[in-house]
């Protein structure tokens, strides 16, 4: 049982019951909140999100929760977006409008073109040789939604093909999103979903140590 705990944000909108249960599989404690304080408790964060950027951000309007992760990034707190929550945590999405976004990672969310929706199984190819991600390269994960990220090259670790080329995972030093859905993803998921928590923890505990040296 590792001693890691994950707390995944709760603001209304978020698959919680799934992610949890694929953490807790892998032996990780999980604490689900909207409290600041508890989440402070924990060593990684996760947002989750089904459903559209503008219900979501004012969910997390609603919820206090906007400065408190925008905060949590300019720390360099390991955190992890999954699907709609990946989307939360770049500048601003065209979904219903325009919606300004958590801006953790610098980048748009624009709707798919060449088809209306994108669900199912597709492989991931990385494009950067990132120690956390390389291993699932080629493997397949699943995926379901409507919008795509897009933005500068070095925030794209990897990508996947549908009907257009699709961008899977973006990250910014601590901060990642996947697009896709890793605790729906089997053994793939759960391994990718475990090597990031681990890698962005040992991470922040070397950059930590380095502070205090």
């Amino acid at each position: 049982m590792t001693h890691l705990s994950i707390g995944i944000i709760d603001y209304g909108m978020g698959n919680h019951a799934s992610v949890m249960h694929s953490l807790k599989s892998m032996g990780f404690k999980v604490r689900i909140s909207a409290d600041p304080q508890v989440l402070d408790r924990t060593n990684i964060l996760i947002l989750p999100g089904v459903g559209a950027f503008p219900s979501a951000m004012q969910a997390l309007r609603d919820c206090g929760l906007v400065s408190y992760l925008q905060q949590q990034g300019e720390m360099q707190r390991p955190m992890i977006g999954i699907c709609l929550g990946m989307q939360l945590l770049t500048t601003a999405s065209y979904e219903f409008g325009y919606t300004l976004g958590l801006d953790l990672i610098e980048g748009k969310i624009v709707p798919l073109t060449a088809s209306k929706w994108h669900i199912g199984w597709n492989e991931i190819q990385c494009l950067q040789q990132d120690s956390l991600i390389q291993s699932s390269n080629a493997q397949a994960f699943y995926f379901n939604h409507s919008f795509t990220y897009q933005g500068a090259d070095k925030y794209k670790i990897a990508i996947a093909q549908h009907s257009q080329t699709i961008t899977a995972v973006i990250r910014s030093g601590s901060i990642v999103g996947l697009q896709f859905h890793p605790e729906k993803s089997q053994v793939a998921g759960r391994e990718l979903l475990k090597n990031l928590i681990m890698g962005l923890f040992d991470a922040k505990k070397a950059i930590d140590r380095s502070c205090h040296s």
